[in-house]
């Protein structure tokens, strides 16, 4: 907490490294808010100060001065020049102090306001009773239009002719409704407050977040603090409608397309048609500048987590998504998701703000990563195709309606799209399934290659990719493919046709020989339980955006394969730092901290060098509160067979290696209680391994000790394996018997290696066989290690390339074998199985407080000495509680 006031104080970038269950997220608020409170305190002393100084200056002001002629004669010219200086400088002192005025009336507004909300009941209740008189407004005004709707006949509308158009009244607001849509209330200023000084909290996780407010909650900072949650409308959202969307680009979508709705002007298009046809628009119920008012201040008076915002804004009928927003500039303390800080046109929209603010980033061991893929984007040949065919169905359908500027834009997109799938070697007009690729293979080009190359350097991305975002087209194009893509119901013979075209070409595209099924517009439901993007455009937007990045900053990679549906363009960023940097430089201190960050390297040389100097890094790591004699990590170089432990490519599939492997694990389960994690390098090989293992009758072996278990590649089957494998560990310490536990197999990488807690009897010993290194024959990999090699300045005896590949390994270790310690009284043994763990340049690498305990043993018989003895003593030190 120390340094990480002092870090804050200095306006520094601190690398803090503190491992789960030493009170991470406490010292984080504590040291935090500590600062900011000495901080604001400071800033009203200086304040104070300065006003006072002001106060005295016109009081001398007041008093008569004389001078004598011969003085004044003696100044000449200098004296000139003296008075503009002192005249320049009172003029930026008053400045300030008209400035520091103006502050602190708003302040004292603020203060005045949240307390009266604080402790007067009677407001609630008046805002209460306004919502029950606008939902009986809103009750009455569906029953007319009920009534209006059976009695005239839905038909009727379609049929009234242009002179009888003009009788029908437009959609009524009144004056003081246009006021509140707009935000226009004279009593109310507090948009136009300047933002105090604040931290802004991230996280890559809603459930990480939701702790680390709790956490807030429990501190002596919990009843003053103004904080603010943030989220996406995803799960801010409180709009049914809207929620059912599904995909997130979807529900963004039609939550701006509501706003525009409810208080943008007629276009141009409407203005000219008038009476000829009425506008339909929904607008969000949610979206009351009043209530959103209510719900900004009921955030700021007391911390509340995304579920009660949620709650909140249900009660009080006011959007949580805005209503949080309208309550940063009063937040003291900003609590949102990695995604919302790091990407630039995010942070913009949000209102986030970022300078002279505090940064804190946790869990950003995997920073770098998620920097490159928040940037990074990738479309498929089917989608392509998909959305050229619905854009150019678009295009016909309304050709006479739309503007010049916009069929303009249309065929840009159209043209860039078909360009797109030529550089696949496809066509877009012939269904992607049926078109082979003669020339399979990956091909990495520079983003100026690539434009060159498809022809469409001259095309201005920028001005597309605006229009995009503007003109809201990818929603649009859902609307009519959801409408018009599963029914034949069209006006005109030549419309017909062309829906025709577009509904054969996707059921092809979708349904493959079931031709007589309905298309499947609406979010699907994927492996990994992610919901499908409905529209392919979004996607296509994605990658459009990300060929805008500077020439050096990214590699677009064409990946050819099979048939045009299976081909895919990616964009890959190599350099994080460029995106990085805009955050360093507008904050005034940044904190990056972990429970695992070794090693650091990663983070100086990849994301701080270009933006700060090595002189402004602050690196800090604290061990862990366990007692020294609670872990014990082992690197093992033979097995019991004295065979050398060495799971390289070459020789992890030799059969006296997987043999020697299952003897470890053998005699493993009969000395460690409870649960064993074995975690292999990835999927196939732990495939591999198994199906040895069941085929020697290994297996049948282990599993007389402890029940075996195995990582699932489906997310939704996590849960429900982890609680199957607690439950047996349970049983089997209460029963007793010959099976003591359970043992595990996961995957580096994988669902159960991260943010996933082994404690106590869960995770009594973690074995980690072989160093899981990357697939350097990866193309995306082999360009970072270029590029890296090409920009970086080369360490002492290693290229950048070979360093980054050793820190991705690393970093993986590190963030298994750190699943089994997660509190004060845990202990659990760390097996390393690898001879290679013992060498200096991957041992230095291991956590500190992993580090000055590990014992490297030559033989299996020494270390399976100590692992008997250490879990004898455990046993009988903790007795029952350690189960």
């Amino acid at each position: 907490m120390a340094k990480l006031y002092d870090v804050l104080e200095a306006g520094k970038v601190g690398i803090f490294e503190s491992p789960t269950g030493t009170g991470k997220s406490l010292s984080l608020i504590c040291g935090a808010l500590s600062w900011l409170r000495d901080f604001e305190e400071k800033k009203k002393q200086e304040e104070a100060r300065l006003l006072a100084d002001e106060h005295n200056g016109q009081d001398k002001q007041q008093q008569p001065t004389s001078c004598s002629a011969e003085a004044s004669n003696c100044q000449g010219s200098a004296g000139e020049l003296d008075w503009i200086t002192e005249f320049m400088q009172k003029k930026e002192e008053q400045a300030t102090v008209d400035r520091l005025k103006e502050e602190q009336i708003r302040r004292k507004k603020r203060e005045d306001r949240l307390e009266k909300i604080r402790h007067n009941v009677q407001l609630k209740y008046a805002s209460k009773r306004k919502r029950l008189e606008d939902d009986e407004t809103q009750r009455l005004l569906q029953l007319s239009k009920e009534i209006l709707s059976t009695e005239l006949g839905s038909d009727v509308l379609e049929q009234l002719d242009h002179e009888e158009e003009e009788l029908i009244l437009a959609e009524y607001e009144s004056d003081e409704e246009k006021k509140v849509g707009l935000g226009l209330d004279d009593d109310d200023d507090d948009l136009e407050e300047e933002h105090v000084t604040k931290i802004y909290y991230c996280s890559r996780t809603h459930s990480q977040l939701a702790q680390f407010v709790h956490e807030v909650q429990k501190s002596p900072f919990g009843e003053e603090i103004r904080l603010v949650s943030l989220g996406s409308r995803q799960n801010l959202c409180v709009n049914e409608e809207v929620r059912h969307l599904g995909a997130v680009q979807l529900i963004n979508d039609r939550c701006v397309e509501m706003q525009k709705n409810k208080h943008g002007k007629k276009s141009e298009g409407e203005e000219s048609e008038g009476k000829k046809r009425r506008v339909s628009r929904a607008v969000c119920p949610f979206y009351s500048y009043e209530q959103m008012q209510f719900l900004r201040d009921e955030v700021l008076v007391k911390v509340k987590d995304i579920e009660q915002l949620v709650a909140l804004g249900k009660e009080t009928k006011a959007c949580p998504y805005y209503g949080s927003r309208y309550a940063i500039p009063a937040a003291q303390l900003v609590v949102l998701p990695y995604q919302m800080l790091l990407h630039e046109s995010t942070r913009c929209a949000s209102g986030i703000k970022l300078k002279d603010q505090v940064v804190i980033i946790d869990e950003a061991h995997n920073l770098i990563d998620t920097i490159t893929c928040i940037y990074s984007a990738e479309v498929r040949g089917a989608q392509l195709c998909c959305a050229h065919s619905q854009l150019l169905q678009y295009m016909e359908r309304y050709r006479k309606r739309l503007k010049a500027k916009n069929l303009m834009y249309i065929k840009q997109i159209l043209y860039l799209l078909e360009r797109f799938v030529s550089i696949l070697g496809g066509n877009v007009n012939q269904n992607p399934n049926a078109q082979s690729i003669s020339q399979a293979g990956t091909e990495l080009k520079s983003i100026n290659d690539f434009l060159f190359q498809s022809q469409i350097d001259n095309i201005n991305l920028f001005k597309v990719q605006r229009y995009c975002e503007k003109s809201l087209i990818s929603r649009k194009l859902f609307g009519f493919v959801e409408r018009y893509g599963a029914t034949s119901v069209v006006k005109t013979n030549k419309e017909k046709q062309n829906m025709a075209g577009l509904q054969n070409f996707l059921l092809t595209l979708h349904q493959g020989p079931d031709k007589g099924a309905a298309i499947q517009c609406h979010p699907v439901e994927v492996e990994d339980g992610q919901p499908k993007m409905a529209s392919p455009l979004m996607q296509i937007e994605g990658f459009l955006s990300a060929l805008t990045n500077a020439n050096q900053d990214g590699r677009v990679i064409l990946n050819r394969q099979g048939t045009v549906a299976q081909s895919s363009l990616k964009f890959l960023l190599l350099n994080p730092a460029v995106h990085f940097a805009k955050v360093l430089k507008e904050c005034r201190a940044a904190i990056i901290a972990g429970g695992t960050m070794q090693p650091v390297s990663d983070f100086r040389e990849q994301l701080l060098s270009c933006a700060i100097g090595a002189d402004r890094v602050v690196e800090f790591s604290c061990g862990h509160v366990i007692p020294p004699d609670n872990i014990l990590p082992i690197i093992l170089c033979s097995g019991p067979s004295n065979q050398q432990l060495e799971f390289t490519y070459q020789k992890r599939d030799l059969p006296q290696m997987m043999d020697e492997m299952g003897r470890i694990l053998g005699n493993l389960c009969n000395v460690v209680p409870g649960g064993v994690v074995c975690f292999f390098p990835s999927y196939e090989y732990e495939k591999q391994v198994y199906t040895h293992w069941e085929r020697t009758g290994l297996l049948t072996r282990l599993a007389t000790k402890k029940k075996i278990f195995q990582e699932p590649k489906r997310a939704k089957q996590v849960e429900q394996v982890l609680a199957e494998y607690a439950k047996c560990i349970k049983r089997c310490s209460q029963v007793g018997g010959h099976v003591t536990g359970a043992l595990l197999f996961s995957v580096v990488g994988g669902k159960m290696s991260e943010g996933i807690n082994f404690s106590d009897d869960l995770g009594r010993c973690v074995v980690m066989v072989g160093l899981p290194y990357p697939n350097i024959k990866s193309p995306e990999l082999q360009e970072k290690m270029a590029y890296l090699d090409k920009t970086m300045p080369r360490t002492v005896g290693q290229p950048p390339s070979k360093m980054l590949i050793e820190n991705l390994c690393m970093k993986a270790v590190n963030q298994s074998i750190g699943r089994a310690i997660r509190h004060q009284k845990d202990f659990a043994s760390i097996l390393l199985v690898d001879h290679r763990y013992a060498r200096p340049s991957v041992f230095n690498k291991l956590p500190q407080w992993i580090k000055e305990r590990t014992e490297i043993k030559p033989t299996f018989g020494l270390a399976f000495a100590a692992l008997r003895k250490f879990h004898h003593e455990k046993k009988s030190c903790y007795g029952s509680e350690a189960s």
